[in-house]
């Protein structure tokens, strides 16, 4: 579909959407709901199905492109740290700019940068070789005012170059043709691309273009730059690594606010890789000394064992609601398989890419949607049991369970669109797949499933439900324990930082601080798998293992744990005698993880954390919003210090559980305040206590539900999923068992003291 064909059919379902949700004609709706999920699954399968629109998977999951950067020292100086930190931290910027591709990027040795982008075709290659290899110094230089006439003279011998000056070439094309014009400009920059704060493609009558933002002290500069040069209209050249790009005569008066562009009949492409590059300077150049192709990061054996047991733990979860729901089970299974259809249709057509945690906002996403399915049918059961009929029964449960759905996903998907961005790498590909996930998810459960009932009820004669009911009868005093839970959190909580604090480094994998590196080439070539097998005794889970050829040159490179890459050789020599094995290369290589990336994080979960506080206090009240932060802490920190406890070591992959963690316990809690919301609006007696303790029981079977068929599906990773992803399945384990936790006794307790307070300091300003 083209993007034209793309922007009017978007139109046509925002009107529909809109029509749906304005129109009261039972009729109306259901012809308008059948028609917009027709409309929304053939838009995704044609973006998903064509080879050229498939979904891009990442470096863990496909392998892709390796390149070794080298720095080179000009005039004679050393690299230091400084500078090596520098290039790489410009370097994932720059690919960054590529897409959501979530490469490696470290640093390897004293002067070398280890980069790994997935997917790039030959093409691709070539131009990525280029981006990475652009210092992109960029200057300002005034033009001589007698340029023209000075270069006639020097052409003739009738005059030499003015001191400070130099010629330069300015190549223009004037349609099919180019132009070369010589100028001369001033040797010393008025201006460099330090200054520039932000650059970005531009289109105009002049065509494609970059425009530039300049800082407090360039915009200064630039004011007096152009002040000097706009009372004769002087020529200002701006220049590329020591190329002219463009020389426009300054002729409306001096250019004050900072802002500058750059013209010079760019192509559209060409245009988006400039500004991507001066955005990111280098301050050091860098030249590419191999470039290899790579296998997956995860391997082969790794990725078959997590895709066979993610799908068997998502059909024993289907089978379980298909047991529990029945009928309505068959109902939800079908928003489930849509939600899956369009959350795939969406990923391909905004050409993002699928990895490990990725597939971890995935996992979320299906326990959303699964869990409003939860909501909306333990609503019907109530609805039922209170003797409605099955359509005012569908109706009411649909209208009470609505803001528990809403305000559960929408606090996510605050937290998600801050990931997205203020984060980098893995924070912002989970970050994608839970925004998507979640709009899906809520197409799904909430306007798929409603018509699907008003069908049935409509024309299939569908007139009673019956569903299984596991959940205790018995009405548990849960905030008369409130003291002893909170005890228990404070001692787990204590005992988890404590912990975590004594192992201190030992608690981060090599993606945090860096490890070692060996190159091994063997006669004949090792397997990933085998190799894994046989490294199992040196309990190295996080190590790297991949398969690199350069040619027809076919290696195996090994990132460890610092100081293992010795003992890695020794075993790897026992276990396969008969392979001649050689390490082609061995040394250190730095953290993948640099301070940029994780300040960016920090900083979208704090921001993250406010907008759920402001969004739970407008919602809620401001009791409610302490009482969700404080749990979504609690359940982070004792998980992470769980898998510390266990020996675990915090990668990449770990950020993607942890974040999956954090939305879970958020979504959690939020169910459980709707109902207690819901309880105080209708309350006719009694105390606040024994009203959150009722509201807390009426949600026991939901919760219940939803815990386990989270775990349900979890586990089947854990058990099946292969070494490489027992930890991040574990880390999720914990997770969901201490959020379905503090859901109840942690933020509940919070908002009963809360209320208790409130109600003191009001009585006692009576």
């Amino acid at each position: 579909m083209t993007p034209l064909l793309t922007f009017f059919f978007g139109l046509l379902l925002l009107g529909l959407f809109a029509w749906y949700f304005s129109t009261e004609s039972d009729g109306k709706k259901r012809w308008l709901g059948a028609l917009l999920t027709l409309l929304l699954v053939l838009f995704c399968l044609d973006s998903a199905t064509p080879p050229e629109k498939k979904i891009r998977l990442g470096l863990d999951l496909r392998g892709g492109t390796s390149f070794l950067l080298q720095l080179v020292p000009q005039n004679g100086q050393e690299i230091s740290g400084d500078m090596l930190q520098q290039a790489v931290e410009v370097i994932r910027k720059r690919v960054d700019k590529f897409g959501v591709s979530e490469p490696v990027i470290a640093p390897q040795g004293t002067r070398r940068i280890l980069v790994q982008i997935p997917g790039l075709d030959p093409a691709q290659i070539q131009t990525t070789k280029e981006q990475l290899q652009q210092v992109a110094k960029l200057e300002f230089a005034e033009v001589h005012p007698n340029s023209d006439a000075l270069i006639a003279q020097i052409g003739k011998g009738e005059a030499i170059v003015p001191p400070g000056y130099v010629i330069k070439d300015l190549v223009q094309s004037r349609g099919d043709k180019e132009y070369t014009e010589q100028l001369l400009v001033r040797k010393q920059a008025d201006l460099t691309g330090e200054r520039v704060t932000r650059a970005f493609a531009t289109y105009d009558q002049q065509g494609w273009g970059v425009s530039l933002n300049l800082d407090g002290e360039g915009a200064k500069t630039f004011l007096d730059v152009t002040s000097e040069l706009a009372p004769y209209k002087g020529r200002l050249a701006i220049m590329l690594d020591g190329k002219i790009q463009s020389a426009p005569a300054i002729r409306n008066g001096p250019i004050a606010g900072g802002q500058a562009s750059i013209t010079g009949n760019f192509q559209e492409k060409e245009a988006r890789e400039l500004a991507s590059v001066l955005e990111n300077p280098l301050r050091t150049p860098v030249t590419i000394e191999e470039t290899r192709s790579v296998s997956p990061t995860l391997g082969a054996d790794s990725i078959r064992a997590g895709v066979v047991s993610g799908i068997g733990g998502l059909a024993l979860v289907m089978l379980f609601v298909l047991f529990y729901y029945r009928l309505a089970g068959l109902v939800a299974l079908f928003g489930l398989l849509l939600n899956i259809v369009l959350l795939f249709g969406m990923m391909a057509m905004f050409h993002f890419v699928l990895t490990l945690p990725g597939i971890a906002g995935i996992i979320l996403t299906i326990g959303l949607a699964v869990d409003a399915n939860v909501l909306l049918y333990e609503r019907l059961r109530e609805e039922l049991a209170a003797g409605k009929s099955l359509g005012a029964a569908i109706d009411g449960a649909y209208n009470k369970a609505f803001s528990a759905i809403f305000d559960a996903n929408a606090t996510t998907l605050i937290t998600a669109a801050i990931l997205f961005w203020q984060a980098t790498g893995p924070v912002r590909g989970f970050s994608i797949t839970l925004m998507l996930g979640i709009v899906a998810s809520l197409f799904s459960a909430i306007l798929f499933t409603r018509t699907a009932f008003r069908w049935m009820t409509r024309f299939a004669g569908l007139k009673r439900l019956s569903m299984a009911n596991l959940a205790p009868r018995h009405q548990f005093n849960f905030l008369g324990k409130r003291v002893l839970a909170v005890f228990i959190s404070l001692i787990l909580i204590g005992g988890s930082i404590g912990f975590f604090a004594k192992r201190g480094v030992n608690n981060f994998g090599i993606d945090f601080r860096g490890g070692d590196l060996l190159v091994l080439d063997s006669q004949p070539s090792l397997a990933v798998a085998e190799v894994r097998a046989a490294l199992e005794p040196l309990q190295l889970t996080e190590a790297t293992i991949q398969q690199e050829q350069a040619g027809t040159q076919q290696m195996l490179a090994i990132r460890s744990a610092e100081d293992t890459s010795g003992k890695i050789l020794e075993k790897l020599r026992s276990s396969f005698p008969d392979r001649k094995i050689t390490a082609a290369q061995q040394e250190k290589v730095g953290a993948q993880i640099g301070l940029e990336f994780a300040k960016k994080a920090l900083l979208a979960l704090g921001l993250g954390m406010i907008g759920i506080l402001v969004y739970v206090t407008i919602r809620f009240e401001f009791s409610f919003a302490v009482g969700a932060l404080v749990a979504l802490l609690h359940d982070v920190i004792i998980t992470v210090g769980v898998f510390s406890l266990v020996g675990g070591e915090l990668s990449l992959v770990m950020v993607g559980a942890i974040l999956t963690i954090a939305g879970y316990s958020i979504n959690d809690t939020i169910v459980v305040y709707d109902r207690i919301r819901e309880g105080l609006r209708n309350r006719t007696g009694g105390s606040v206590e024994a009203l959150m303790n009722r509201s807390i029981n009426e949600t026991l079977g939901r919760t219940m539900l939803t815990g386990g068929l989270t775990l349900l599906s979890v586990a089947a990773l854990f058990f099946f999923g292969g070494a490489v992803l027992k930890d991040f399945a574990f880390a999720i384990l914990i997770g969901i068992l201490v959020g379905t936790y503090s859901s109840v006794f942690v933020a509940s307790p919070i908002v009963l003291w809360c209320s208790r307070i409130g109600h003191k300091r009001a009585a006692a300003g009576k």
